[in-house]
Parts: structure tokens; C-alpha cells; sequence
């Protein structure tokens, strides 16, 4: 799928996550802030990516900026923000 337009789900605060997806043209490239990223860096960037490959998403440039969210709340900012970017209002049931 085609991102369609630069859309941003989440927030600052703590244990929360907040996720800018932009189109994109080589893959997946993320860039993510975090203060626990020697520790969960990896696992962050796995779960953004494995969520977006479950969407169709190909080629994304995802901005993150981590509070110290858990997988959970990353995989719902993620997709929130995949959808706002395709333009879709119906959830991606199949992706929970």
C-alpha cells in the first residue's frame, strides 16, 4: 500500500509513543529516540515494522520518539497512524 500522506498518532508523554509516518522509497527506514534504546531499541523497531509489513506497507519513513511504551501501546500508535496516513476509516481488524 501507498502512503498517501504524512500523518502522526500519539504523544509525548510518558509510556507512550509517538509515531510520524512519512512515504517513503527503500524499505522501511526508521528513526527512533528513546532513552531506552540500547536496552529495547530493536524490540521497538520490530514491532513498528512487523506491524507495518502486516498492513502492506512496504516503503515508510517512521519517525519515533519513545516514553517507554510497551509493545501493545507501539503496535496501536503504529497502526493508528498507518491508517491515517493510507486515508482509511475502517481498523485493520486482522492486524490485532
Amino acid at each position: 500500500m501507498e502512503i498517501k500522506t504524512t500523518a502522526v498518532a500519539g504523544t509525548l508523554e510518558s509510556s507512550d509513543i509517538q509515531i510520524m509516518l512519512a512515504a517513503g522509497d527503500t524499505g522501511i527506514q526508521i528513526d527512533l529516540e528513546s532513552d531506552v534504546i540500547k536496552q529495547f531499541g530493536a524490540q521497538i523497531k520490530q514491532v513498528i515494522t512487523t506491524t507495518l509489513q502486516q498492513l502492506g506497507i512496504e516503503n515508510a519513513k517512521v519517525k519515533a520518539v519513545d516514553k517507554g511504551a510497551l509493545d501493545c501501546v507501539i503496535k496501536a500508535r503504529t497502526i493508528t497512524a498507518a491508517q491515517r496516513a493510507l486515508e482509511q476509516t475502517t481498523p485493520a481488524w486482522e492486524v490485532l
